[in-house]
């Protein structure tokens, strides 16, 4: 069963998508028709075991892998039409994107970091509001120190900042905490939270931390690369920011 795509405050439509790779022996199917559509300013968890597809279906609708088959729209671009320069672009201005490695550049301070996506844009004030995004996440005493002279709670900070910068519809999280301890993890998720309320922004939330997972409104179960659950969250999200990471 598909569903059909629509305008307006959807921003998330994914319709039987699949997705098959080669290997040594023989095709493996990561994908196998997963249709979702998810609001504007929604907070949807992923969830399930490993193996199940999840940073798989996360890497599809950022654009940085291709289905093998269905269609997947992201704030009515549709990505297949789209080509790789043109995938960049949308990412840049309509996606963030927050992975268990913190990926931020070595050689580069957090405001720098932050500034990146910005001056890409071509945004004249990027630095003055890469500043700002730090500020907002408790960081303004860390603009000049690089990646490795700061804590893993405060550089999965500098890049929820930095997946915030642009302003964007979409922003796609995957294990934000699987490299931090528990104590500083949900300072991070409170953190993520904030930020997401702040902004409105639609959050799709890989963990697999039960008591994370029951924050978002909604929860999706992947089990081999299908969805098997959506259902609404017990409890509302929480947007609750402390600041002493």
């Amino acid at each position: 069963m598909t569903t059909s795509f629509h305008s307006g405050d959807t921003i998330v439509v994914l319709e039987d998508v699949h997705l098959t790779l080669e290997s040594a022996a023989g095709p493996v199917n990561i994908l196998r028709g997963v249709s979702l559509e998810i609001g504007a300013g929604e907070t949807v968890s992923i969830v399930g075991p490993s193996g199940s597809g999840k940073s798989t279906l996360m890497m599809v609708l950022g654009g940085l892998e291709r289905p093998s088959a269905g269609r997947v729209r992201i704030d009515g671009h549709e990505l297949g039409a789209l080509s790789e320069d043109a995938l960049a672009r949308l990412r840049r201005a309509r996606i963030g994107i927050v992975f268990q490695a913190f990926h931020l550049i070595p050689t580069m301070t957090a405001l720098e970091n932050v500034a990146v996506p910005l001056e890409l844009g071509g945004r004249s004030d990027a630095f003055a509001a890469a500043a700002e995004g730090l500020g907002a996440v408790g960081l303004s005493h860390r603009l000049t120190h690089y990646p490795g002279q700061l804590s893993g709670g405060e550089q999965q900070r500098v890049a929820i900042a930095r997946a915030f910068i642009a302003g964007p519809k979409l922003l796609l999280a995957d294990e934000p905490t699987g490299n931090l301890d528990d104590a500083t993890g949900r300072l991070v998720i409170d953190c993520l939270f904030d930020h997401q309320a702040r902004h409105g922004t639609t959050l799709l939330l890989i963990t697999h931390d039960p008591s994370i997972a029951e924050r978002c409104e909604r929860q999706v179960r992947l089990l081999d690369g299908g969805i098997v659950e959506d259902r609404r969250a017990t409890r509302a999200p929480v947007g609750t920011i402390r600041r002493a990471l």
